[in-house]
């Protein structure tokens, strides 16, 4: 099911394509889905709710997984990907593709006034809290504080407090 506020603006070059196994997606009052963003019900049934007055720009790719929840006033830069799941591998007599995908790890919470720079992964179980700001080429699997200046490459941002 998808639940796009009448104030919400998607540009008619953005693919959000629908679930068929009963995945939400939904987008609040004001916000705004660019050209060339995709949300793709994929890897799980978990939502994708967006909320008030965020800007997902140009060439994101959002997997619905095991759900992300963004907050409020929330702005993602140019070609971010926010995966929510995690394909299963270790059978070495299957292949990967016939594997299905791992237990989730919650999937992606992103709240209010949160800045993501371009090209950065959020992956299942990151948990992006109030006002943090994360640096352009960021792979976030964990969480981050509430008013952190985050950068780093890959694994579990320890944060640049500034």
């Amino acid at each position: 099911m998808i639940d796009i506020h009448p104030d919400a603006k998607i540009s008619a070059l953005a693919d959000i394509e629908d679930s068929v196994r009963g995945t939400r997606i939904s987008v609040g009052a004001h916000s705004m889905i660019d050209s060339f963003v995709k949300i793709k019900p994929a890897g799980g049934s978990g939502d994708v709710v967006i909320g008030m007055h965020t800007y997902i720009n140009s060439g994101c790719v959002l997997y619905t997984g095991n759900g992300i929840t963004i907050g409020n006033h929330v702005a993602i830069a140019a070609n971010c990907t926010l995966a929510p799941v995690n394909h299963a591998y270790r059978e070495r007599s299957k292949l990967i593709s016939e594997q299905g995908f791992l237990p989730g790890k919650g999937g992606i919470l992103i709240e209010d006034d949160v800045w993501i720079g371009a090209n950065c992964v959020i992956l299942d179980g990151a948990i992006l809290r109030r006002g943090a700001v994360v640096a352009a080429g960021t792979i976030v699997r964990g969480e981050l504080a509430a008013y952190g200046i985050y950068a780093g490459s890959p694994v579990e941002c320890k944060g640049m407090r500034q």
